[in-house]
């Protein structure tokens, strides 16, 4: 197993100091959130089984659940192949979304043209 700091080392943070991490339930795949880390919520997330963000609004870390007890336990981690991604599989316990929804997209879905491989030409 790779120690958290050569993780953290290849990451290619933002100008801001943060990474945004796609959280994804670990079983079914869904996506649950997109939040941000920086280099210490990162290593936290990484070392102690529990997902921790950076909060842009508050300026702070918060740790998923502690205060909804909707937590995030982490099952694996990936960068993407750029490194300015973070990808975290969880088993999720109640709702990932602050509204209280199971995923935080869940509630506005967006009207699309879909494609198809036969469109190509």
């Amino acid at each position: 197993m790779t120690d958290a700091q050569t993780v953290i080392d290849r990451v290619r943070f933002a100008p801001d100091g943060l990474v945004p991490a796609i959280i994804q339930q670990w079983d079914s795949h869904e996506v649950l959130m997109l939040g941000y880390m920086d280099d210490e919520a990162l290593r936290r997330t990484l070392t102690e089984g529990r997902v921790t963000f950076w909060s842009r609004s508050r300026q702070e870390y918060w740790r998923k659940g502690d205060t909804s007890g909707h937590a995030q336990y982490v099952r694996s981690a990936a960068l993407d192949c750029d490194g300015d991604t973070v990808l975290v599989q969880v088993e999720q316990i109640g709702a990932a979304c602050h509204t209280g929804t199971h995923s935080c997209f869940d509630g506005d879905p967006v009207e699309v043209v879909p494609g198809s491989p036969e469109q190509a030409s």
